[in-house]
């Protein structure tokens, strides 16, 4: 075995069997949460109670562990891979069983009924967002908004997005939430000012800020309004007043520099914010770190989305820093900006702290593989429940796949990969597959079209997904796959054609960049070497 091999071969090492007393736990509460979830089963064999479920996904693991442990004492491999595979089929099985059994006390099912026609249409909740996105009048505002009016109504949330209030409609609507302000706690104004000339939009900003003023909010929305810093400025009297936001969107709304340090000047306190989304603005580095120093003071945040902003290394390296202490971190989002590998490296440094981390997109932010590497080992060590790992677009090598491949073997819990438009070849495709063959069992979604791939990785990438539990689907689009090897995974497939993208963009005559790229019968030999090399490599344990 060469040097690079073996080399490969320690970068990718990590135990997989036995797994830990909180990996065994945490997917005890995961089988539990899809117990308690509504699903197409759900609706046709019922819901288990909380109790009921928690108590079923103990057995299950306890049962799964036990067959694989017992697997594993008969027939050592060495890694534990073929345990791991025992454990999460065995699972898999018996939790089916369960949801197909269904609640063990069913209700009356007229009662049930009744409590879900109840569940699915709330009392609080007043909801105009519904139809097409019109214009509406000051008559139509008094005659749609009147249950407002009701004495002792119950509405604690409103939604008027989706339909565009000018300044009559505004001030019909004012008097009826001054009437009502003190019992709001959730209020959406996402795209409610459409179409209107901009003195019109800032007018009617203002009259509904100023009559919310003072409300105890925990949820706003005012995406999708265009707001610039004017805008924001305009909804001043609102924000001043919130203190106690737990979710705050400001999608879509032409947050530039200064329109961010409006906002991170207005809001008082963020200290109980858990959702911060700022999608598709023209934020920029100086804005990015406005946004920073709100992030910094959010310390409970959960779900932060900064994507499509045009930040790039200076307000990415801020960002990266800030959420160092954001330490319940669950899902982060910051795609399709310039960060570059500095900032990269400064986002791996932070993420030592997300142990609660689930999902993590990290599409177009130019990591490069020295980025992918520093985010990769990172990530390998924590956030042992992760779900979603994104890291498309990012000219990522096969020298860069090996510390992915370490950290995909290491998520038992990964549902979807995203690894698609990078470089990965088939040397790279392949050192993934290895890692998502030996573990990764409740893998639903994988995407690696645009790759470079050729016959040997599509071959040992569908091999290496087709038979997980639950799967649903494989991208291997636009890649360099010849008709031999299109045949080979269509084949690998034959029993369920559905789980395969279509692979109408792939192109057999596609050539690499590298000199030495071989084309037709030479192609096909370079693949088998290449797979015959790589063959061997395993995931072992750490030393």
């Amino acid at each position: 075995m060469d040097s690079a091999t073996q080399t490969l071969q320690h970068r990718m090492s990590v135990k997989l069997w036995p797994p830990s007393q909180s990996t065994r736990l945490m997917l005890v509460e995961r089988m539990t949460k899809n117990f308690i979830t509504p699903s197409f089963i759900s609706r046709k064999y019922g819901l288990l109670s909380k109790e009921e479920a928690a108590e079923d996904a103990k057995k299950i693991e306890e049962v799964a562990f036990a067959a694989a442990n017992h697997h594993y004492e008969k027939q050592p491999d060495g890694d534990g891979s073929s345990a791991v595979q025992i454990y999460a089929k065995e699972s898999s099985r018996l939790m089916l069983e369960v949801l197909k059994r269904g609640p063990r006390i069913q209700e009356d099912e007229e009662v049930a009924v009744t409590a879900d026609k109840d569940a699915a249409t709330p009392v609080n909740v007043f909801d105009i967002s519904g139809g097409r996105r019109a214009f509406i009048s000051g008559e139509e505002a008094g005659e749609v908004l009147k249950p407002l009016k009701v004495p002792g109504n119950s509405y604690t949330r409103i939604c008027f997005s989706n339909r565009s209030f000018g300044l009559e409609a505004a001030h019909v609507a004012e008097p009826i939430l001054l009437s009502i302000k003190d019992q709001l706690t959730e209020v959406d104004l996402s795209d409610f000012v459409a179409g209107r000339p901009e003195s019109e939009a800032l007018e009617v900003m203002n009259i509904f800020s100023s009559a919310l003023e003072g409300c105890n909010l925990r949820y706003l929305n005012l995406s999708n309004n265009a707001l610039g810093e004017k805008g924001v400025r305009a909804f001043g009297k609102l924000l001043k007043t919130q203190n106690n936001l737990e979710e705050l969107y400001l999608i879509n709304d032409g947050i530039s520099e200064e329109a961010a340090r409006a906002v991170c000047e207005l809001i008082p306190s963020t200290e109980k914010l858990k959702v911060l989304h700022f999608h598709n603005n023209m934020t920029g580095d100086e804005g990015a770190v406005a946004i920073a120093e709100m992030v910094k003071r959010s310390t409970v945040l959960e779900d932060f989305r900064c994507s499509s902003t045009r930040v790039g290394l200076e307000g990415g390296v801020a960002l990266a820093e800030a959420l160092g202490s954001c330490n319940h971190l669950r899902k982060l989002d910051l795609r399709d900006n310039m960060f570059g590998v500095e900032a990269a490296i400064a986002l791996s440094k932070s993420l030592s702290a997300f142990a609660d981390l689930t999902e993590v997109y990290l599409s177009y932010l130019n990591l490069e593989d020295e980025g992918a590497e520093a985010l990769a080992n990172a990530l390998k060590e924590c956030a042992p429940s992760l779900e979603v790992l994104d890291m498309a677009g990012n000219d990522i090598t096969a020298k860069g796949a090996s510390s992915l491949a370490a950290c995909i073997a290491a998520k038992q819990f990964i549902t979807k990969l995203n690894l698609a438009e990078n470089e990965l070849k088939d040397e790279g495709t392949i050192l993934i597959a290895k890692a998502i063959e030996v573990g990764c069992g409740q893998l639903n979604e994988v995407d690696l079209n645009t790759n470079a791939i050729r016959r040997a990785g599509a071959r040992l990438l569908a091999q290496a997904v087709v038979d997980k539990p639950g799967f649903k689907s494989l991208n291997i689009n636009g890649n360099y796959i010849s008709d031999e090897g299109i045949d080979e995974v269509k084949d690998i497939f034959k029993g369920l054609p559905n789980l395969l993208e279509n692979l109408d963009e792939n192109d057999p005559d596609g050539e690499d960049l590298d000199e030495d790229a071989k084309e037709d019968d030479e192609d096909a030999d370079n693949e088998d070497e290449l797979e015959s090399k790589l063959k061997d490599l395993e995931i072992k344990h750490e030393e």
